[in-house]
This record gives C-alpha cells, structure tokens and sequence, in this order.
C-alpha cells in the first residue's frame, strides 16, 4: 500500500556557536539536508547557500518535504565550512550534525538540539534549530447563494441549475468547487446548457450580507451576440461570504497537541505456550514474534508525538500473579499504580519480562481495555481543548468473545478524541473483526446507537508478512490524521497553543 502525502512541509534551519576551522576569519557554514531510504542509505536533499564568516548562522534557503505521518522520516541535517568550490564534501570542515525524524520536528515546531560530531562527541557548544512550517492555505470560504429569474433550458418541466466556481491562476481558470445541482442547467445524459457566467473577487464577496447582498446579472456571450435586447440570463446574489481557517493535522500537532499511545496484548490461552516455536507468543533466537514486530512498527511512529515517551501498556486474557484470577485489564509490568513504560523499548521489555510470569488463558474480551482508556479520553474531552488524542493499539491472534460489548465500547470512543488501532496476528478467521472497521458507517451499539465516527482500523498481521516493514504502519495509520482532525473539528476546538503534557492514561 503506498502511503499518501498528509501534507507538505518547510523546514527552516539556524546554529549557534559553531566551531571555527578558520584561521584569519570565521566559518563560512553551509548546512546539507539528508534523508533515509534504507538501514544505511542516506540521499540528499538539498543544501542551503553559505553565508561568510559566520558563527550563528541563519539560513535563507528553506527544505521543502512531503510529510507522512505513518512512516518514520529520519532525517540528517550536516553543517559544514566551505573554503573552495566544489560540490564534494569531503574536503570541507565539517562543523557537526543532527539525525532526528521529521515527526519530532513537527511535534515540537522548533526543535533545538546540540550538534555531535562523527563520533557522537558534542561538536563543542554548537546548536541547531529546526523550525517547521506547514505549506497550506487553510483559508476556506463558505457562501450563501440563491439565484432568480434564470433561463429555462429545459422543454419540459424547468431547469436543473448548478453553480460552479473557478479561480484564476497564472495557467488560467481552474474548477475551485461544483454545487449539489453555474448556472448550468443539468442533464443525465452529461450535456449540461450553460444558463450565464459572472466575475467577481471575494473583496466584493465578503462585502455580502443578508440585509444586502451582492448581486450579479449572469451573462450568456451566445444568447448576447443574438439577442439585441437581451439583458440577461438571471441573478445570482450572494447572501454571505465568510472565509474561515479550516486546521489540519499539523495545526493541532505543532499546536501542542499530545497523542497518547496505549498498548493492549492478548494473552488468551489459544495463542498456544510461549515456550514452544508454534506459539504466537514464542520468541525467536533472533528476538522476533509477531507480537513484537506490531508494537515495534506502529510505536516508532506514534512515539514521535508524545514529548514524555511514557507509554501505558497492557495485557488480557490471563491469570495473573499472585491470585491467578483471569485479567482482561493488567498492566505488563504488575504495577496498577504506574503501568507506564519508558518509550517503545520499555514496552517491549515489559513485554518480554511479562510472558514467563502469566498462564495464558481466555475468554477474548476487549471492552475492558477499550473502557479504560475511554475514561482518560474522557478526561481529556471535559477539558474543552485540543490538548490530547488517543490513539489504542490492540494486538490479538482470534476472534472476540464480548463482541456486543466491544461494539458498544467503540460506539462510545467515537464521540471522544480517540482512536483504536487492531492488529490480528497468527493464522485465524478474522472476519467477524473486520466489522469493527466502521468504513460502511454501520457500526451501532447493543442499544442501536450508531457511532458519530470511524475510529476503529484493523489490519491482519499476515497481509505484511512479505511486504516491507514501514508497510504496517502505514497501512494502520494511515486514518489517523483525519481521525483526529474530525474529532475536534466535531467538537469544534481549535489547536492548543502550549506544548506540555503528561499521559494520564495510566491509573486503573
């Protein structure tokens, strides 16, 4: 599955205290942008120009780069001295460099880090600052329209008109927005009859309101050269133009907005004993299971939004220590207190620590997991800001035991600011699960209420076993930006303007 550009994004970079490699003067630095294509292939980008004797430089020449949020972007900024004219590189002084993703850019909008050397040693007191900038107009207009006295085009009964708008560009008009039904008179058979054309700007647009709109005679040229009295074909008025900002992904994101990932694994008995190389749960000698693989590939992407890096994780479907009851809500690491796990890595140890300390079990149930991390989401919902968002992802290898219950659970997270990513993994009949993906918009509770919102993604595991490993993750989250747009343009909040957080998604 090729994943689609979210957006585009300008990257503008600054240093500070740069090493001095010149004897009479200064450094003349040149930054050089490089981005990853594979575990040890680099391309280049772009470069910035050079600027003369300069220590703290502030770069003119902005990076351009397509921004997706499902992939790790890596990205390697590299300062250099330029003393000649040559293209390589590798003659010059190299002042130090920066590997980050694109995603902790864009989360922290200006992201300032020291710059290392080759070594990784601190190349002395230098720093860079990478700010980011979403490259959109968010400006949308929404108008009022009515027509009168249109031309009749058709024999019998009367016209079907539909308006269109075009704006110029330098290549000409371009088709901007079509209405339900120009004033063109529509036909089935797709011979539409132009009725009449006007132009205007949206500074005598936006003059428009109800107690006095703005009106245009529509002009048909044809009927023009025809008719010596012709006047026109109609009037259109327009009743109201407001422009409004419509915000993105990237508004909330650079805004503040903080994405909460929690983590949910089955340990229901049917994945068969971790001990033995036919289990689900059994790890190879090369640290590898399915289980691991889906936490690795949707983490290492969703960790870049969330500045604390503590992430709540969970398992269900076992018999826990010491009591041996059945669970469908314990944290992997046995702590209700504090289930956190520091970055994707503590999850996978916990994980790991966890298996050999439980007896697999069962029945399926997810509502438990989904309800608890609700209450946060709800939490956060009560607070009235585009501060938090979501995002559950629930590993499993079967079919769902309280199915009513999970539908009516996921039926409630639609109307909160979250988010449920399922991954099957093994070799099971997954499709009862795939009811769960709202796609068709049908998905209803026990009580017959229907979700206000997609938010449910599965994916079986098995799809990608021959495909890259970036595909998973880009498949799983793909929805998400817009998921988390039509939360809280639902809610109607706008992107928050601090940056701190702390997951709260943790307590039971």
């Amino acid at each position: 599955m090729a994943a689609q550009c979210v957006t585009k994004v300008e990257l503008i970079v600054s240093c500070e205290n740069l090493l001095d490699r010149d004897v009479i003067s200064k450094s003349d630095p040149l930054c050089v942008l490089l981005m990853n294509i594979s575990e040890s292939q680099w391309y280049e980008v772009g470069r910035t120009e050079k600027i003369q004797n300069c220590l703290a430089p502030k770069f003119a020449k902005k990076f351009v780069i397509d921004y997706y949020f499902e992939q790790v972007q890596k990205l390697k900024f590299g300062i250099y001295d330029i003393d000649n004219q040559t293209i390589d590189l590798s003659d010059d002084d190299f002042l130090g460099e920066l590997e980050c993703t694109l995603g902790q850019v864009v989360s922290n909008r200006k992201l300032r880090r020291p710059l290392v050397m080759k070594n990784k040693r601190t190349a002395g007191k230098g720093t860079i600052t990478i700010s980011a900038e979403e490259i959109k107009d968010n400006r949308v207009a929404h108008f009022e329209v009515e027509a009168r006295k249109l031309d009749n085009k058709d024999f019998f009964g009367k016209s079907d008109p539909y308006l269109e708008f075009f704006k110029q560009t330098e290549t000409g008009w371009q088709l901007a927005h079509r209405t339900e039904v120009e004033c063109y008179d529509y036909d089935n058979d797709g011979s539409h009859d132009l009725i009449g054309i006007f132009e205007t700007n949206m500074t005598l647009l936006q003059k428009a309101s109800r107690t006095s709109p703005a009106e245009f005679e529509c002009i048909n040229r044809k009927k023009k050269e025809k008719k010596k009295n012709y006047k026109n074909s109609g009037v259109v008025s327009v009743k109201l133009c407001q422009v409004v900002k419509e915000y993105s992904f990237l508004d909330y994101i650079m805004g503040g907005c903080q994405i909460n990932f929690t983590v949910g694994i089955d340990f229901t008995g049917s994945n068969g004993d971790p001990k033995t190389p036919q289990s689900l749960h059994y790890i190879s000698p090369q640290g590898y299971n399915e289980y691991l693989s889906a936490i690795w590939s949707v983490g290492q992407v969703i960790q870049d939004y969330d500045s604390d890096k503590m992430f709540p994780a969970f398992g269900f479907g076992a018999q826990i220590p010491p009591t041996w009851q059945c669970s469908h809500e314990f944290p992997l690491n046995f702590n209700p207190a504090n289930p956190f796990c520091t970055g994707i890595e503590g999850v996978v140890e916990a994980y790991r620590m966890c298996l050999p300390q439980v007896k697999l079990y069962g029945p399926t149930n997810f509502s438990p997991i989904i309800n608890h991390v609700a209450r946060f989401a709800l939490q956060a919902a009560q607070q009235k800001t585009a501060s938090q968002y979501f995002v559950l992802l629930i590993i499993t290898d079967g079919v769902i035991t309280d199915l009513d219950e999970t539908r009516s659970a996921i039926v409630n997270a639609s109307r909160l600011p979250m988010s449920i990513i399922i991954i099957g993994v093994g070799g099971a009949d997954f499709s009862a699960m795939e009811l769960l993906d709202g796609d068709d918009g049908c998905l209803k509770s026990q009580t017959g209420e229907p979700a206000l919102r997609d938010i449910v993604q599965f994916v079986p595991f098995r799809k990608f076993l021959n495909s890259p490993k970036e595909a998973l993750s880009q498949s799983v989250l793909a929805e998400v930006p817009g998921q988390v747009v039509s939360y809280f343009n639902m809610s109607k909040l706008i992107p928050p303007n601090t940056n701190t957080h702390q997951n709260p998604a943790a307590a039971t």
